[in-house]
């Protein structure tokens, strides 16, 4: 009889936690449904079709943890940016680096010299090549006219040597000098390599970003002035 009371016992206390975990799974569900319909709704914005359903059940869930974090971030609206939800939220933030960020730098040609303020390509530090494929090729092509694809292909010759514009040379901006840096991109847009591989730049979406700056430099981007907004030096 003891026994029997026992497994009566036990079976109460199986049934009582069932229940609550019931509970809480349908206290959360609308919260999980938006958030699947939200999903859904990404994919078909993007164009994103999966191979399997395991496969999508994966990308929900880091697209799930990513939406989180972006509502998390702007929730708290201590920095003047924001993030959004962009083409990049179902990939987790080292997917971004490794698939999105592939250009890495290399240190300043030694002959080259100092910025001297003169109207030419003024190179921020790790764009040598770029510059160097202009000057011999004696020009370079509109984005409309030869546009970037983001992947690897054949060069157009006829289009390469469509020039709309061309330079003479290039310096290089001292480093660590801002002063440098404020005079060149006084005189023309200036060419900076960055780290972009931070979850703030993977969702990056407005305002004037002030997030972390690292030295795995693997992006480039150009600086084309500089100024103040609401007390914030930019």
């Amino acid at each position: 009889m003891a026994a029997l009371n026992r497994n009566l016992l036990l079976l109460a206390s199986i049934f009582t936690l069932a229940v609550l975990a019931s509970t809480a799974t349908a206290r959360d569900s609308p919260h999980e449904a938006d958030v699947r319909l939200r999903h859904e709704q990404w994919m078909a914005r993007h164009g994103r079709v999966y191979s399997s359903p395991n496969e999508k059940e994966t990308r929900y869930q880091i697209f799930k943890d990513n939406v989180a974090l972006i509502n998390s971030f702007n929730a708290q609206g201590a920095k003047p940016y924001r993030l959004g939800v962009n083409q990049f939220a179902d990939l987790t933030n080292e997917e971004f680096r490794t698939t999105r960020n592939r250009f890495k730098g290399h240190m300043c040609s030694p002959q080259r010299g100092t910025f001297s303020g003169e109207d030419q390509g003024c190179n921020g530090g790790l764009m040598d090549d770029a510059f160097e494929f202009i000057i011999q090729n004696k020009g370079l092509a509109t984005e409309s006219n030869y546009p970037y694809t983001a992947a690897d292909g054949y060069c157009s010759a006829s289009k390469e040597g469509n020039h709309a514009a061309d330079i003479k040379g290039y310096e290089d901006v001292p480093a660590n000098s801002e002063f440098a840096l404020l005079k060149g991109v006084a005189n023309q847009p200036i060419s900076v390599a960055i780290d972009a591989g931070d979850s703030s730049f993977q969702f990056y979406e407005s305002g004037v970003f002030t997030g972390e700056c690292g030295t795995e430099l693997d992006h480039g981007v150009t600086a084309v002035g500089y100024g103040e907004s609401g007390g914030m030096k930019f």
